[in-house]
């Protein structure tokens, strides 16, 4: 269980690479990277937009399939190319008018430990580096790319009494 008031939470907020697809990443023939993907995350996700969460996705990555991924799942803040994630973060805190204590972060690395260190609900995968590991309230049992989203997700839908509250999550 997550230690943490989890009725707080109103944003969800993911790294790409180690979180929503697996630590290694194989290489197109044209040198693109390709990423796998979780269907049970894609379904948790999908759900927490349509439930009124704000979700955002920070990645350092550029692939653009990553963007069609996460918007054809209803994610309107799919931002690419952020190599500093805290500017991204804080644009996103200001465009809904979130504070940090509303926001649940889930990375796995360095380039996440900023934005961790300032939300109020940092999570991270099992597979997550030691220095992330350290900042988080809760470390899933599951790997980046094999459920921890889900495991998080539902967590906070269960305790705000939005899992499987109605016809929006017999769908996609």
């Amino acid at each position: 269980m997550i230690d943490y008031d989890l009725h707080r939470i109103k944003a969800l907020v993911f790294d790409v690479d180690g979180v929503l697809s697996a630590e290694t990443i194989p290489q197109h023939p044209e040198g693109q990277p390709m990423r796998t993907v979780n269907i049970k995350d894609g379904y948790v996700l999908q759900l927490a937009v349509k439930m009124g969460y704000h979700v955002a996705i920070i990645t350092g990555g550029t692939t653009p399939a990553v963007r069609r991924r996460y918007q054809a799942l209803g994610i309107p803040d799919v931002h690419l190319g952020a190599s500093a994630k805290m500017g991204v973060y804080e644009a996103f805190l200001q465009k809904y008018g979130l504070k940090d204590e509303e926001v649940m972060y889930m990375g796995d690395d360095i380039p996440d430990y900023e934005v961790m260190s300032r939300c109020g609900l940092p999570v991270c995968p099992f597979d997550a580096v030691p220095e992330i590991k350290a900042l988080c309230r809760y470390v899933s049992p599951k790997a980046g790319g094999y459920g921890c989203v889900r495991d998080v997700v539902e967590q906070v839908m269960k305790v705000q009494g939005k899992w499987m509250a109605d016809h929006r999550a017999f769908g996609w």
